[in-house]
């Protein structure tokens, strides 16, 4: 219990995740070190299919050559021609990583991992948050159930969502603050905030690598490779955002071992049917799988389980009790086609499931597993045992 209201220091909390930061990124170091990585500072592009030009933090230019070359160079922030884009106090990610104070206002453009996380972040700190949205729902990528289950409880953070709107300018107001305009059937409304986060995603960054020199095929979604993350290029390989599939860290390294495996003469395919999709939202989402609309599309008779956490004891301890588990299952063989959970650690037990579904598993091996108790993990138990309608702890499905 807390005697008085609890304030933040956002000096020190920024602190905090700087250190983290540069924790994570020693630690990497650390393990090239350990294992005799040569790392060279610089900007490097292809000047052949077997030639790395670098233009090294001297201003020098060193060519390298090699048999295999992967390329990993990321992605950048999506920009959308908005008229006053470019006004102070409009950011990017990265200027909502570095600000230095608390925002009284904030309004984001785009509904998407990044600008939901942001907005739960800012909104838990005490920011007036509103989120615009061009598509018809936050999340275009989640099952439409879950996206409105955590739009349910951003209202918890009073955190405003407008999705179908298109957003027309951005204008600074006479004493400074910024002003945002959307159209949505033919009626305009105007937002003012402090701040406002473009959030409309990211792109692979192919600008400046040199593969047109090299002949490396690519595209507005990023860099064209196959199965074994190798271009069109023998001996080329491309893994991460800049091959433009899942714009996900570990999607990324699970790319670069199949890379670093074919590029070392072993044979290694990515299994694109189980790469879990996590958000860092205040409940947090994550998935893995096809969506019931997805399965229905694909022409699979499914079955459908679901588990509220305002019915698992572990959630109810921790006080957080918004949220369900779904899960997608075949019909007739019962095989765990999708999982779609929002609530507490969703991206801690988005793991059960994705094992699962790498070993073909059925509801019922979900189901019939021994879990801890008391968990959060009952709770993709029980909505697995919901699949076939027998979940113990929520009432018996109405008969039809």
């Amino acid at each position: 219990m807390l005697a008085g209201p609890v304030t933040v220091d956002f000096a020190k909390l920024m602190a905090r995740k700087d250190r983290a930061v540069k924790t994570l990124v020693g630690g990497v170091s650390g393990l090239m070190k350990a294992n005799g990585i040569e790392v060279i500072k610089g900007t490097g592009k292809l000047i052949s299919s077997q030639r790395v030009e670098v233009v090294t933090s001297k201003l020098e230019k060193e060519i390298y050559q090699a048999r295999k070359i992967i390329l990993a160079a990321g992605s950048v922030s999506a920009e959308i021609p908005i008229p006053g884009a470019k006004l102070p106090g409009v950011i990017d990610s990265n200027g909502a990583l570095t600000l230095k104070q608390i925002p009284e206002s904030m309004v984001i453009i785009g509904a998407g991992p990044i600008g939901l996380e942001f907005g739960t972040v800012y909104a838990a700190l005490g920011a007036k948050v509103t989120v615009l949205e061009m598509l018809p729902q936050i999340l275009p990528s989640e099952d439409p159930e879950i996206a409105a289950a955590l739009e349910k409880t951003l209202r918890r953070f009073k955190i405003q969502t407008l999705t179908g709107v298109k957003v027309e300018k951005i204008v600074e107001r006479p004493e400074g603050r910024l002003q945002v305009t959307t159209a949505a059937g033919g009626e305009e409304k105007i937002f003012p905030a402090q701040f406002v986060l473009m959030a409309v995603g990211r792109k692979p960054k192919v600008e400046g690598l040199g593969l047109e020199e090299a002949g490396v095929r690519f595209g507005k979604k990023g860099i064209e490779v196959n199965e074994r993350m190798e271009t069109n290029v023998s001996g080329v390989y491309a893994i991460g955002d800049v091959t433009g599939k899942w714009l996900l860290a570990h999607y990324a390294s699970a790319q670069g071992e199949v890379a670093a495996k074919n590029a070392l003469g072993q044979e290694a395919q990515m299994d694109e049917r189980v790469v879990p999709r996590c958000v860092y939202t205040l409940p947090e989402v994550a998935s893995v799988g096809m969506t019931e609309q997805k399965a229905r599309e694909e022409g699979y008779e499914i079955k459908i389980g679901r588990f509220p956490f305002s019915a698992n004891g572990k959630a109810t301890i921790l006080g957080e009790r918004n949220g369900l588990v779904k899960i997608v299952a075949d019909g007739k063989y019962g095989e765990i086609l999708g999982v779609h959970i929002v609530g507490p650690h969703a991206t801690d037990l988005i793991g059960e499931a994705v094992v699962a579904m790498r070993l073909e598993g059925t509801a019922t091996d979900i189901g019939q597993a021994i879990h801890p108790h008391p968990t959060l993990t009952e709770a993709l138990m029980e909505a697995a045992f919901d699949v076939e309608g027998t979940a113990v702890h929520i009432p018996p499905r109405k008969k039809t």
